[in-house]
C-alpha cells in the first residue's frame, strides 16, 4: 500500500516538473520569436488604430500578429460636418478654401495679424486694417508698385472678426432681403475677411469703394494684370458667378501666394476651380 503511494506522488511530481519546464520553454520561445524592441528597431511594427502590428520572422510563411496596447491613438479628422457645411480642419492655411460650403472654426482667430504700411480710405487704426503678416508684406509691395506705375491704391476693408462679420451679415439681411444679401455678403464664418488673408481696395479718392464703378478705373485694371505678381487674386470673377456664388467684384482680393496666384492668373480659373471644389450656384 505505501509503495502504490509513493508511486503515485512521484508521477504527479514528474507532470508537475513538465508542466513548469514546458510553460518556461514556451516563453521563451514567444519572447525569442518577436521581442518589442528588436521588432522597432527592424521597422517591422507598426500603430493601428490602438494595436501593435508586426510580423513574425518566418520567411515566406510570416503571418501579422497583433498585440493590444494600452491606449488605442485617435486621429484627427480632416474635416468635419455641421449645419450642411465642411468646417475647415486648417483654417490657417494660406490657400485655404473658404465659401458658402468651406467654413471657418467659430473659434478661428488668426493669431499674426499686423497693420500693413499702405493707404486706406479712413484714418482711424482699426481692425479692419490689419492682416495676417505675409499677406501684409505682400499688400505693401504691391501698393508701392501699384503706385510706381501710377495708380493709387486704397483700402477699405480687411480683416474681420467673427462677431463683426455677424453683425454686418445681418445689417444687409435686414437691408435687402437674405437671398439678395448673400450674392455680395458671407453668411458669418464663411467670409474670407476672417482669415486675414483678404482685403477690399479702391482708388485713392475713395469715390468706387466696394462698387461695380471700380471695374472703370486704372487701379482695377493694374490688378487685374499685376496682382498675381504679388500672390494676390481678384477672388470673384466675371462670369464665375455660379461657381463661387457672389457677384463680380474686382475690388475683392485674396492671398494665395504667388505660386497659386499665377496658376489662377494663367488658367483663368476661380479658387473653387483650382481645387475641384463643387460650384457653390448660389
Amino acid at each position: 500500500m505505501r509503495k502504490r503511494s509513493s508511486r503515485r506522488l512521484l508521477m504527479f511530481v514528474m507532470v508537475c516538473a513538465a508542466m513548469v519546464i514546458g510553460y518556461s520553454i514556451f516563453k521563451t520561445e514567444i519572447s525569442e520569436v518577436f521581442p518589442a524592441k528588436q521588432a522597432a528597431a527592424k521597422g517591422e511594427t507598426m500603430e493601428s488604430g490602438g494595436q501593435v502590428i508586426g510580423t513574425i520572422d518566418a520567411g515566406a510563411d510570416a503571418k501579422p500578429i497583433a498585440v493590444p496596447t494600452s491606449a488605442p491613438q485617435e486621429q484627427e479628422p480632416i474635416v468635419k460636418t455641421e449645419d450642411g457645411m465642411v468646417v475647415i480642419a486648417k483654417p490657417a492655411d494660406m490657400a485655404v478654401l473658404v465659401n458658402k460650403q468651406n467654413k471657418l472654426p467659430e473659434e478661428y482667430n488668426p493669431s499674426d495679424l499686423v497693420y500693413p504700411d499702405v493707404r486706406f480710405i479712413f484714418a482711424e487704426k482699426l481692425d479692419k486694417r490689419m492682416m495676417r503678416q505675409e499677406a501684409a508684406a505682400a499688400l505693401e509691395k504691391m501698393f508701392k508698385a501699384a503706385e510706381n506705375d501710377g495708380a493709387m491704391l486704397a483700402g477699405v476693408s480687411a480683416y474681420r472678426s467673427h462677431s463683426t462679420q455677424t453683425t454686418l451679415f445681418e445689417r444687409y439681411v435686414k437691408k435687402d432681403g437674405l437671398e439678395k444679401a448673400r450674392t455680395y455678403s458671407a453668411f458669418p464664418g464663411t467670409s474670407e475677411h476672417e482669415t486675414g488673408l483678404a482685403i477690399d481696395v479702391t482708388s485713392s479718392d475713395g469715390k468706387c469703394a466696394a462698387d461695380n464703378c471700380f471695374a472703370d478705373t486704372k487701379e482695377s485694371a493694374w490688378l487685374e494684370k499685376h496682382a498675381h505678381e504679388y500672390g494676390f487674386i481678384i477672388r470673384y470673377l466675371k462670369g464665375k458667378e455660379d461657381i463661387t456664388g457672389y457677384q463680380y467684384e474686382p475690388w475683392h482680393l485674396r492671398y494665395v501666394g504667388k505660386d497659386i496666384a499665377a496658376e489662377l492668373a494663367e488658367s483663368g480659373e476661380s479658387l473653387e476651380e483650382y481645387y475641384n471644389a463643387v460650384p457653390v450656384t448660389k
